[in-house]
């Protein structure tokens, strides 16, 4: 087992959800609720350091329910190691999950590209606004049930 999953497990017993391994790197399902708390316990012990998010993406796993997840990759100069942290949201029409701007500045574009494409909301970000789209469009384009022709 990784040591991010032994520090989650360790730390956030009941928040972990489930634990993969798939060719040397490890995938952590959590629960929400703690997201923040999670990500810093990730990125401050000494075990695992993971100080650099490298990206943020919001998923859509329709006709799956819960149907939205937002996943983390995170990776660790110190250890030379990568782990990736995925959270799955429970509210199908109004996804939101708290921001981890507060952790890694670099989440905050990040998180706005997810609000965007994917309609997922950030609570707590300093500027959660459309990033890519022009600013009256109207939906979501990266969900699976967005119309093809667009609008």
């Amino acid at each position: 087992m990784s040591k991010a999953a032994e520090l989650l497990q360790e730390k956030f017993p009941e928040e972990v959800v489930e634990v993969s391994e798939f060719r040397g790197e490890t995938t952590i399902v959590v629960k929400p609720g703690r997201i923040v708390d999670i990500c810093k316990a990730l990125r401050d012990d000494n075990r695992t350091s993971f100080r650099y998010l490298s990206m943020i993406a919001g998923l859509d796993y329709l006709p799956q329910s819960p149907r939205f997840g937002v996943v983390y990759n995170l990776y660790s100069h110190k250890n030379k190691n990568r782990v990736t942290l995925k959270a799955l949201l429970a509210d199908d029409a109004a996804p939101a999950i708290d921001s981890v701007v507060q952790v890694w500045n670099t989440a905050n574009w990040h998180e706005r590209e997810a609000y965007d494409m994917m309609g997922i909301r950030f609570r707590g970000h300093p500027d959660l606004r459309r990033i890519l789209m022009p600013n009256d469009w109207v939906g979501h384009p990266q969900r699976k049930d967005y119309p093809l022709r667009g609008k």
